[in-house]
């Protein structure tokens, strides 16, 4: 499979799991990530690093006849065209879903945008941010009372990416049915609205309005973070077994037949009295003696910090941290591939692609190699 003219998130997935991709970027410049402060790799800003492994470069002039000519030869013996223009902007250049399907009749367009192809804000600019925001997911993160904060993780963005991945595969499984191409209109604030789950029904059927409730969960319990001697943990001891099996391991066994506590419901109804006896009751021991504790009897877990998130065993053991050679004999340390597959080969990672090649036409392209991007 070959995708061109790639968006960021979701053609890094599809490379991890051997798709050639192309990213297309402007002449001299190349995409504006390449610049992202604060941290640089041998120059190339870690940024673009995390966004772009496994794909391939070049530089094309869109808006010219040899650029445009270019672009249409890639597009005639690949699979996927991605772009992540503002809606109209493709079809403008001539590259919309229309124009390629005559000459590759089995291409598929992805285009990723902040609100759809259509709609009145469709012509609107969106970042992860405002998408947070609008979405509605933002007005129910963080803690009770507070200003409402967005996600560590850029999930405006990011869910388009996903979702997007999704479209593609399926698109892809139809095609080998049908022998047709199709487009896919992939809108950042749908990911968002889609991710709502639960909440959007709370308020459909109970006219809820989502608030802000920390790392708690809004109607089950135990589910929250808690501080001990030495580190916060987390843990999620809401079904009945786990209940019970929390409170034996707490030394404190009464408290699953207490009527305030003993049904999900009752939990609900007085959760300010419970947490603050557990509240109590973790800081009474180390966050090493809890895990010791817990982990076998109850979900428990640590709220690492990123770097020991990513030296933790299970990670490490899952091939989520990865090395690739980079230029001048060094190694780069980048995520691995989250998808295991028993009958696809985990390919071999490679460094995200240097600006270095602005080829003036089609035939100068020495055999689109992968020395050649």
């Amino acid at each position: 499979m070959t995708l061109i003219m790639a968006g960021p998130y979701c053609t890094s997935m599809l490379g991890d799991m051997g798709a050639e991709v192309i990213k297309i970027e402007k002449p001299g410049v190349g995409e504006s990530s390449r610049e992202v402060p604060p941290h640089f790799f041998e120059g190339q800003s870690a940024y673009f690093i995390a966004m772009n492994r496994n794909k391939k470069s070049m530089t094309l002039d869109l808006k010219s006849e040899e650029g445009k000519h270019i672009f249409y030869e890639l597009a005639k013996t690949s699979d996927v065209v991605v772009d992540n223009f503002r809606p109209g902007v493709v079809k403008k250049l001539g590259f919309g879903f229309d124009d390629l399907k005559k000459i590759n009749p089995r291409i598929i367009c992805c285009s990723i945008s902040g609100y759809g192809q259509t709609g009145p804000f469709k012509d609107r600019p969106a970042f992860d941010l405002v998408i947070q925001a609008r979405g509605g997911i933002m007005s129910y993160t963080g803690e009770p009372d507070q200003m409402p904060v967005r996600m560590g993780a850029p999930m405006g963005d990011l869910s388009g990416g996903l979702f997007a991945t999704q479209g593609i595969l399926a698109a892809l499984y139809q095609r080998e049915k049908t022998g047709k191409g199709q487009q896919i209109d992939i809108s950042l604030m749908d990911c968002q609205t889609s991710l709502l789950t639960y909440r959007a029904q709370f308020y459909f059927v109970g006219n809820e309005i989502a608030r802000p409730v920390g790392s708690g969960h809004v109607s089950a319990h135990p589910i929250r973070a808690f501080q001990t001697k030495t580190f916060a943990v987390v843990i999620d001891a809401n079904m009945e077994n786990l209940w019970i099996e929390l409170c034996d391991a707490i030394g404190k066994p009464e408290l699953s037949r207490d009527e305030r506590f003993n049904s999900r419901k009752n939990r609900n109804k007085n959760k300010e009295e419970l947490y603050a006896i557990l509240e109590q009751a973790f800081l009474e021991k180390t966050g090493e003696e809890w895990l010791d504790i817990l982990e076998k009897r109850v979900p428990i877990g640590p709220i690492n910090t990123i770097d020991k998130a990513l030296a933790d065993p299970q990670t490490l053991s899952r091939n989520m941290v990865v090395e690739v050679e980079y230029a001048n004999n060094k190694k780069l340390k980048i995520l691995g591939n989250p998808v295991k597959m028993s009958e696809t080969e985990q390919q071999t990672f490679k460094r995200p692609p240097f600006l270095l090649f602005a080829y003036s036409t089609w035939e100068s392209i020495p055999g689109r190699s992968s020395q050649s991007f």
